[in-house]
């Protein structure tokens, strides 16, 4: 049987956009004809038809389609001998490797949920992932043992499972695989614990993103929504079995775990899984690899153009790089430096209820949506009140829309439960944190959007533009920094009186670096302060500038006056208060001097 995601053929690289559009739309068009084919199963075909072609490669060892689903089933007899199903749910914290895949695939083919834990975070952050979604097991690597048995969870009992060697004390996962047969357990063993056959409704994965609330939100991850977005990915990249995609991205993000990992296991292609991304180990990877596709983000684009020229960075057989938040003022120069022959540019909620598609390759843009696909894929910019924090509204208490090249938040219609790209709205893990996420009476009574948190503009031809994050919530390194949760941090270091942070502007840097603005009550250490935010935060949550005040200014209702503050900057010259400089590589916050602000101005030190 031919697979549901199959794409026998590819289309020359200066093909027509609609014949992308046409093949994405060809390849999820069966989705809901077949309910029960989750990815899981479309692998499992791929792998009776071509058992020992390459599913997963890494620094450390090649693993065949066939090889993987004998992994993932391993998986599955594990879940369902220890009495998990549907209702259950398994966190993973484990580093990128080819057992990532195979784990979570087998897990969720028994109907258990699998939460995928972010490996940068740390202390109450990471207890509060584990607290959102209620786990009774969770597999972690052995790098990883540490910070999770310190944590101090709140009345739960959660067996861990380690994986990796010297896990003295806890349950081996590996030795508990290897008791277990090797064939597809049958329909008996998979619906043993509760309900029938597994379909694209049942709940699939918890994926974290950080929201604009400060602590991260568990968002729900339906087989449907993994199966649409790894057969259109693959439709609109024009997929194949000869295909090779470079993952550098954390597995954990539905970025670098399902669109770059989806596409390519669902129409017979390869993943080479990189733990981290390495500047100077990019191009060499990507050639001794073979590889034809990358996945990345803006910030690893920036990254590639400031490193020093490679040979192998035009000695490639890439045919195309597919990513997100690359900027309009490197795009040329990357594409021209690195000879990229085609760029697909997205946007995309992990929440999926909104998506946008740059086929054209128009630089700078999110994309557009085709005129056939207009009621496919429905976006609005609502005019934004900044002052008032909230989309602004006419007499009639309706919003209104932003006009050609304004600014406006883009929202999206919620139109129920479902798989259809851009419509889906399966939320959060609290009825309160999704409804934060809807605007209702939006143009017409009664009627529900929700909100992305982004402000973008739309050009007279229909193209997309970013331009910033809304509120308190900004972008570093490719994350999602909510201001709250580093002040919650900042403030539970003694002597700290008050604290703003917010997002500062700097040149040939993507997204906002973080600033703090603390008001102490003594002299702070800066050392030991230092050392505090690395025990409590992920790295690319750490403020970069830190500015010590006397006071920070405040509004008649309590608020920070962080418009200001982001405003004066980091330029030591434009206060009377001391600014630092986050030396993390010397662990410490070091003085702000005229030198050291050129540098950063003129892109000389890499932030």
């Amino acid at each position: 049987m031919t697979p549901i995601g199959s794409n026998p053929a590819r289309d020359p690289a200066d093909e027509p956009p609609a014949r992308a559009w046409l093949r994405a739309l060809e390849m999820t068009a069966a989705i809901e004809r077949k309910p029960e084919m989750t990815l899981f199963r479309i692998i499992e075909e791929v792998a009776e038809s071509r058992p020992d072609a390459l599913a997963l490669l890494s620094a450390t060892e090649c693993v065949s389609y066939g090889a993987l689903v004998e992994r993932c089933n391993r998986y599955a007899r594990w879940a369902t001998a220890n009495g998990l199903g549907r209702g259950n749910t398994v966190c993973l914290l484990m580093p990128n490797r080819a057992e990532y895949m195979a784990a979570w695939l087998g897990i969720t083919a028994t109907g258990c949920s699998v939460a995928l834990l972010n490996t940068r975070l740390v202390g109450q952050s990471l207890a509060h992932c584990l607290e959102t979604v209620a786990p009774s097991h969770v597999i972690v690597a052995a790098e990883f043992l540490e910070s999770l048995s310190a944590l101090a969870l709140s009345g739960m009992t959660v067996v861990i499972l380690a994986y990796g060697s010297g896990c003295t004390g806890f349950r081996d996962i590996e030795d508990e695989l290897n008791a277990l047969p090797r064939g597809r357990p049958d329909n008996t063993e998979y619906c043993r614990v509760r309900g029938g056959p597994i379909t694209i409704r049942d709940r699939a994965l918890y994926i974290y993103t950080s929201g604009t609330t400060g602590l991260p939100k568990a968002v729900i991850i339906s087989h449907g929504r993994i199966v649409q977005w790894s057969l259109w990915f693959a439709g609109l990249m024009g997929a194949r079995a000869d295909d090779r995609m470079y993952n550098c991205l954390p597995l954990y993000h539905s970025v670098g775990g399902i669109v770059a990992t989806g596409p390519m296991l669902a129409t017979g292609g390869s993943v080479v899984i990189s733990q981290e991304f390495s500047a100077s180990r990019f191009w060499s990877d990507i050639v001794s690899r073979d590889c034809t596709l990358f996945q990345y983000i803006g910030e690893l684009c920036r990254y590639l153009l400031h490193a020093p020229a490679d040979p192998r960075e035009t000695a490639h057989r890439l045919r195309m790089c597919v990513g997100n938040g690359l900027r309009p003022e490197i795009w040329r120069d990357f594409k021209s430096r690195f000879n990229i022959p085609r760029i697909l540019e997205f946007y995309a909620a992990t929440e999926g209820t909104v998506s946008l598609f740059n086929v054209e390759g128009k630089t700078g843009s999110l994309g557009r949506i085709p005129p056939f696909l207009a009621h496919r894929f429905q976006v609005a910019l609502l005019k934004y009140d900044a002052h008032g924090e909230r989309p602004s509204r006419n007499p009639e208490n309706l919003c209104v829309s932003a006009g050609p090249d304004e600014v406006g938040e883009a929202v999206v219609p919620i139109t129920g439960h479902g798989t259809s790209a851009g419509t889906a709205c399966e939320g959060y893990t609290t009825e309160d944190e999704t409804e934060r996420k809807i605007i209702r009476d939006v143009f017409e009574p009664g009627d529900a959007w929700f909100r992305t948190g982004d402000l973008m503009r739309r050009d007279a031809r229909g193209y997309y533009y970013f331009v910033d994050r809304i509120g308190d919530t900004f972008r570093w390194k490719g994350e999602n920094v909510a201001a709250s949760e580093v002040e919650r941090v900042i403030c539970s270091f003694p002597g700290i009186r008050q604290v703003s942070v917010y997002g500062v502007a700097v040149p040939h840097a993507d997204g906002r670096a973080g600033m703090a603005a603390v008001a102490c009550v003594a002299e702070l250490p800066r050392e030991e302060f230092h050392a505090h935010l690395s025990r409590n935060l992920p790295d690319f949550a750490h403020p970069i500038f830190l500015r010590l005040c006397g006071q920070i200014e405040t509004t008649g209702t309590f608020k920070n006056m962080k418009e200001q503050l982001s405003r004066a900057g980091y330029d030591p010259a434009a206060t009377g208060d001391a600014i630092f400089f986050n030396d993390r590589k010397n662990g410490a916050f070091v003085p702000m001097n005229g030198t050291l602000f050129d540098q950063i101005q003129k892109g000389e030190i890499i932030l």
